[in-house]
């Protein structure tokens, strides 16, 4: 009877635990601003490739990673939503975001806590990944790039006048660039970062050649 008690209890609180880890972390459309980020891919496919991804197969350079949520500290996320991501939906957004698994990903991660539907979400997503202006050293790199941090920051302000220092953050793995992430408000216009967005890259950084 003793055993047979605490079996009946391990799997009562193992229950709890997995019920807490499928409940949503966040109500949709409860948040501050969004984080549009953009992926250097070549570092991604350097680091993480598969045989098998679609994005690796191809030149890409920055490629939309995905528009979040967010509040001034942390961020919502896996809110609660039936809506799947039409099929028309993901063929439009392969050129800027190459993986069909990562618009479903970004879409159950983090667009159903934007309180706007598939189609809209994914439609504010590429607007937003097109109003961004990458200069031209950045497009097509035969190889590798090193550049101080201070003037690729410089460089991407500079081509998008309307983005102010305290709006764009640089995350490296390592001296490696990996993403670029811009702060926009709930109406996607550029606004400053929260508290605990910050830049994580040395003094210089380093971008893999696209290929």
């Amino acid at each position: 009877m003793i055993r047979t008690g605490l079996l009946v209890a391990l799997l009562s609180l193992l229950g709890t635990a997995q019920a807490k880890n499928d409940a949503p972390r966040g109500t949709a459309g409860v948040f501050d601003y969004y984080v549009l980020s953009l992926s250097w891919s070549p570092e991604y496919c350097a680091t993480t490739r598969r045989d098998d991804e679609p994005q690796c197969a191809r030149p890409y350079a920055f490629v939309a990673h995905g528009l979040w949520p967010q509040n001034e500290r942390g961020w919502p996320a896996d809110c609660t939503s039936r809506e799947r991501v039409s099929d028309a939906t993901i063929q439009r957004l392969l050129p800027i975001m190459p993986s069909k698994g990562l618009i479903i990903h970004e879409w159950r991660k983090h667009g159903t806590c934007s309180g706007l539907g598939a189609d809209a979400y994914f439609a504010a997503l590429e607007r937003s990944y097109r109003a961004i202006r990458i200069p031209e050293r950045f497009r097509l790199l035969s190889e590798t790039l090193s550049v101080p941090a201070s003037d690729l920051r410089r460089d991407l302000l500079a081509a998008n006048p309307s983005i102010t220092a305290e709006g764009l953050v640089l995350q490296c793995s390592g001296r490696y660039l990996q993403e670029v992430r811009i702060c926009l408000d709930r109406r996607f216009a550029p606004r400053a970062c929260g508290a605990d967005l910050r830049n994580r890259c040395g003094d210089r950084v380093a971008l893999r050649p696209v290929r």
